[in-house]
């Protein structure tokens, strides 16, 4: 005989499953839970959207169940921010010590690049007084700083110095110029170079440093500043280098240091102007440059005195694009070159 199916108690269960999923789905979320998930969403409002839109969906009656959407963010684009990094310190210190605190391990190097786009006006070893400020643009480049512009304001000179980084067009390599677009630097007027990127060392700098440095990538021509004879030629000492020795036609003699290649032989006179050599990176260097020396005797003469100097200006022309230039870094340095 089969045993009967204990019906009652099936209806009985049935009974109670169908009242336990009523009283769930009447019950409505607790707020401390809505507000757990939109944190874990990180979307409150795409979450609050989607309840406010059950809740008034029409053709419903009585209580309506609350559906729980955690919406995923979409991937949010954030720009890269600027390139240029902005310093602005009031000297306590000396320059290198004030720039390290400032930015910390670039601060040396920091501070040799923008004492060279000053050095024409002042040294800033001693010629720096306590409070002056300093405000640059600049960033990192091949592991070199790189200023874009910068201000100095001098108590010595009671004014205040700028330099703006820009391509005359027509120049092989950028040049510092002053908002009024006079170039800062100032050249030779008979220079061993036709162009060259900076000149990174005067006689004045250092007492062991005898001559002036230009930066400038290897192989630029080399031209004799005075016309005279060659002396020596690629006389390759440790420290010096590939070497041009040029005796001017009034006893003067001048020497080329560092050089990658020469193309003159002692003994051979050349004209002014008339390439002798190219550019390089030879002997006790830390970078490219040219060293450019002149003696007299065993004195050292100052190349900038010996030869007189000049400063460019900008065309009418190039002026526009220059003051176009000259707001956009005003604007990056938040207006402080503008002030003054």
């Amino acid at each position: 005989m089969r045993p009967k199916a204990p019906w009652l108690l099936y209806g009985l269960l049935t009974t109670s499953l169908g009242l336990n999923l009523y009283m769930v789905l009447k019950r409505p979320l607790p707020s401390a839970a809505l507000a757990q998930v939109a944190s874990s969403s990180g979307q409150g409002v795409g979450l609050a959207s989607s309840v406010s839109l059950l809740s008034s969906a029409e053709g419903i009656e009585g209580p309506v169940p609350v559906v729980v959407e955690v919406i995923q963010p979409e991937p949010v684009y954030t720009p890269i921010p600027s390139e240029w990094t902005i310093t602005e310190i009031d000297l306590e210190h000396s320059l290198s010590r004030s720039f390290t605190r400032a930015v910390g391990d670039q601060g040396a190097a920091l501070s040799a690049v923008y004492a060279r786009m000053f050095h024409w006006e002042l040294d800033l070893r001693r010629d720096l007084y306590k409070g002056d400020r300093m405000k640059v643009a600049w960033r990192i480049t091949d592991g070199t700083p790189e200023i874009a512009a910068a201000s100095l304001v001098s108590g010595k000179l009671g004014r205040t110095l700028q330099a703006y980084r820009w391509h005359r067009p027509g120049d092989g390599f950028e040049s510092y110029w002053q908002k009024d677009g006079v170039e800062l630097p100032w050249r030779l007027k008979e220079s061993p170079l036709a162009d060259y990127v900076q000149v990174t060392g005067l006689l004045r700098d250092r007492p062991d440093h005898k001559g002036m440095d230009f930066k400038t990538p290897v192989g630029t021509p080399i031209l004799a500043t005075r016309a005279g004879t060659v002396t020596r030629s690629n006389w390759n000492t440790g420290a010096n280098g590939g070497c041009v020795e040029l005796r001017f036609n009034e006893g003067t003699l001048a020497k080329y240091l560092h050089l990658s290649g020469v193309s003159v032989r002692p003994g051979q006179t050349v004209a002014v102007g008339q390439v002798i050599g190219l550019s390089g990176n030879t002997g006790r260097t830390t970078a490219p440059h040219l060293h450019y020396q002149l003696n007299r005797g065993q004195k050292a003469l100052d190349p900038v005195k010996y030869h007189g100097t000049i400063r460019r200006s900008l065309s009418s022309g190039d002026m526009d694009a220059f003051l176009s230039d000259v707001a956009r870094l005003d604007a990056l340095l938040g207006n402080a070159l503008a002030r003054g």
